[in-house]
C-alpha cells in the first residue's frame, strides 16, 4: 500500500477554498494532467464523474462532499486499472477568516500488471500534487468568486 500527503495554505477564506475545488467541470484547469473532466451524476453529497487524462485514459470516480466537516471522500471506479484501489482524502482546515490550509491524502495499491510500483507511484504522485496544488492556490487566490 502507498501512501501520499501533500499540503498548502491558500490565501482565501474556506468556503471559497472548497467550493472552487471541488468544481468538477474546472478540474481540466486546476490540474495540468486532464483534458477533460466533466460530472456524470450528482445526488445528494455524491458527486460521480469522469476524468481524461492527457495521455488519452479515462476513468469514472466518486466524490463525497461533506462540506460542514471540512473534508472530501473520493475513490476510483472504473477501471481500476493501473490501480487495485485508489482513495483520496482532502482536508480543510481554516487558519482563520483569510486563510485555509488544504490536506490532499491518497492510500492506493497498484495492480500487479502495472508499469510501476506502489513506490514508483507515490514518488510521482507527490511531485504532481505539489505542481498541482500550487496552481489550485493560484487560481482560487486570483478567483474573483
Amino acid at each position: 500500500m502507498a501512501h501520499t500527503r501533500n499540503a498548502i495554505t491558500i490565501n482565501a477564506a474556506y468556503d471559497k477554498v472548497f467550493d472552487l475545488s471541488n468544481d468538477i467541470d474546472r478540474w481540466k484547469e486546476f490540474f495540468k494532467e486532464y483534458t477533460a473532466s466533466e460530472v456524470v451524476s450528482k445526488e445528494g453529497n455524491k458527486i460521480v464523474f469522469k476524468l481524461t487524462h492527457e495521455n488519452g485514459t479515462s476513468w469514472k470516480s466518486y466524490r463525497l462532499l461533506f462540506k460542514e466537516q471540512k473534508f472530501t471522500y473520493a475513490e476510483r471506479m472504473d477501471p481500476l486499472f493501473p490501480f487495485q484501489y485508489m482513495k483520496i482524502i482532502w482536508v480543510y482546515r481554516s487558519i482563520n477568516e483569510k486563510t485555509t490550509e488544504m490536506v490532499w491524502i491518497q492510500e492506493f495499491t497498484m495492480d500487479a500488471k502495472a508499469k510501476y510500483t506502489d513506490e514508483q507511484v507515490e514518488k510521482m504522485m507527490n511531485e504532481h500534487s505539489q505542481e498541482n496544488l500550487k496552481r489550485f492556490k493560484e487560481i482560487i487566490e486570483n478567483s474573483p468568486v
